[in-house]
């Protein structure tokens, strides 16, 4: 049995709490708690920006390997058009060696470049995507010894 003490101006409130009163409040908390947790976050994504139909993207998707064929984790990749000099998006590969970047819609070339450190002389490893459209286009990036 639980008892919890409350001192007023001049006397001195005991009451009595039970065990099964004390874990109906404890329960009624969880319960309370456990419902808000779920609540908000789906309001949270509710808020969230409306992807219109003329917010078109393509999707530029690809997979980082190494010399001997295998998924590279932790690499980063910067992506440009081909006629710019401005790097404009970037994306680090995940444990897969895999990364996605939203570009616009649009008949464009676009440069991938792995941003390693690369012995003096030799070019960091590149390659050259086309979009011609809202398409998904999946390619990999091949890193040197």
């Amino acid at each position: 049995m639980r008892t919890r003490t409350k001192t007023l101006k001049t006397e001195t409130k005991t009451t009595v709490i039970t065990d099964r009163a004390y874990f109906r409040l404890a329960a009624t908390a969880v319960a309370v708690a456990s419902l808000l947790a779920f609540v908000f976050p789906v309001q949270a994504r509710a808020e969230q920006k409306k992807v219109r139909p003329q917010d078109n993207f393509a999707i530029i998707f690809c997979t980082v390997w190494d010399s001997h064929d295998r998924p590279v984790y932790g690499v980063p990749v910067r992506v440009r058009r081909a006629d710019e000099n401005k790097w404009r998006w970037q994306a680090v590969s995940d444990h897969r060696g895999e990364f996605g970047v939203h570009v616009p819609v649009g008949q464009h070339d676009y440069v991938l470049q792995a941003d390693i450190k690369t012995p003096k002389g030799k070019p960091k490893p590149e390659i050259r995507v086309h979009i011609s459209g809202d398409e998904r286009v999946d390619t990999g990036l091949h890193l040197p010894e």
